[in-house]
């Protein structure tokens, strides 16, 4: 090969690389200017006030598209698919009680994303930031405000398979005492103590005792609801095939997601409540697959995500099976009930 014909297959695989570089460019700036413009038909969003003890209100995470989008909004809990009030603060997961709201954000770099833990005050006011070791994907508050709680992938960034590693947190936010990591406490299976190398525990839930909370274990390719001591640090198995477990106001039920044989590997789940008193199962009415940790509106319905058009939707349905799922709100996730 000639010397002209090198540079000339230099040149043109220079010319591929910049017309590559420039296609990737104006894709992101249209998508950045696309996430800018407001939704055509969605919902509508204002700037204004945000607390979190506004009686009455449900917060979430704005997913519609334009100049809000990622930010902590609110509507009435009696209207929720109506006007939206933007608090500015952005945020991929969230969840608040008794004035205390954790924000679980991206925070954007020259390379990669990392990401962090926010404790928010009733105003939205940062107290006490924790550094997150993975993407984020649940996160809640203790009914009494006291203690929060978030996971992230480790590894992997899907329940659905096997081939993920997750690590969860809790946070005294009176003191700032954190546990990095559930993996430090004692498991009880089968009233002896367990070890293994694989375990994993996520979608924690709380017991409004300040001491008791809920979470999911998994480990040898079975997932199993534990009760956790804060004061033992203790884990103790409870039931088989629960995960992101959401306590009921009354502290008897599980909301949780269940996997049932038959259903595709990436959308295997469908929605139960379990009675803690006599481990009775009741498959609620959505016939979908959620890949969501349920939040309960009150004692008599939950509510949780499935995807949309624009990101995803919330739903609803009765806790005790019958009825039917109806959609709440478009382009939202991760909501909590607050006042």
């Amino acid at each position: 090969m000639t010397v002209r014909s090198r540079l000339l297959i230099l040149l043109s695989a220079l010319a591929v690389l910049a017309a590559v570089a420039l296609a990737s460019v104006l894709h992101a700036s249209a998508r950045a200017e696309r996430r800018d413009r407001t939704q055509a038909g969605g919902p509508k969003v204002t700037s204004g006030t945000v607390t979190l003890t506004a009686p009455g209100r449900m917060i979430f995470r704005n997913m519609a598209w334009g100049p809000h989008r990622d930010e902590l909004s609110t509507v009435p809990a009696s209207s929720p698919s109506g006007p939206r009030t933007a608090s500015g603060v952005k945020c991929l997961r969230f969840y608040a009680a008794a004035g205390t709201g954790v924000c679980l954000q991206a925070v954007h770099g020259p390379v990669s994303d990392t990401y962090r833990a926010l404790i928010l005050d009733a105003r939205l006011r940062t107290t006490a930031h924790y550094d997150v070791p993975g993407i984020p994907s649940r996160a809640r508050v203790s009914p009494t405000g006291h203690y929060a709680a978030w996971t992230a992938f480790v590894g992997g960034d899907s329940y659905a398979g096997t081939n993920f590693s997750t690590r969860t947190a809790i946070v005294d936010t009176r003191t700032g005492a954190l546990i990095p990591s559930l993996e430090a406490f004692r498991v009880v299976k089968d009233r002896r103590t367990y070890h293994a190398a694989d375990v994993n525990f996520w979608g924690v839930t709380f017991a409004p005792d300040d001491r008791t909370f809920y979470a999911t274990l998994a480990t040898k390719g079975s997932t199993y609801l534990v009760r956790g001591d804060l004061r033992t640090r203790t884990l103790t198995t409870l039931h088989t095939n629960v995960e992101c477990p959401s306590l009921s106001p009354d502290g008897t039920r599980v909301a949780y997601k269940k996997r049932v044989k038959g259903l595709p590997k990436d959308a295997p789940w469908h929605l139960y409540v379990l009675d803690l008193r006599t481990m009775h199962e009741t498959p609620l009415a959505e016939p979908r697959s959620v890949d969501d940790q349920a939040v309960w509106k009150d004692a008599r319905t939950v509510v949780y995500a499935l995807p949309g058009d624009y990101g995803a939707d919330l739903y609803s349905v009765p806790a005790d099976g019958t009825g039917k799922p109806h959609r709440i709100s478009v382009s939202a996730v991760s909501p909590a009930y607050v006042g």
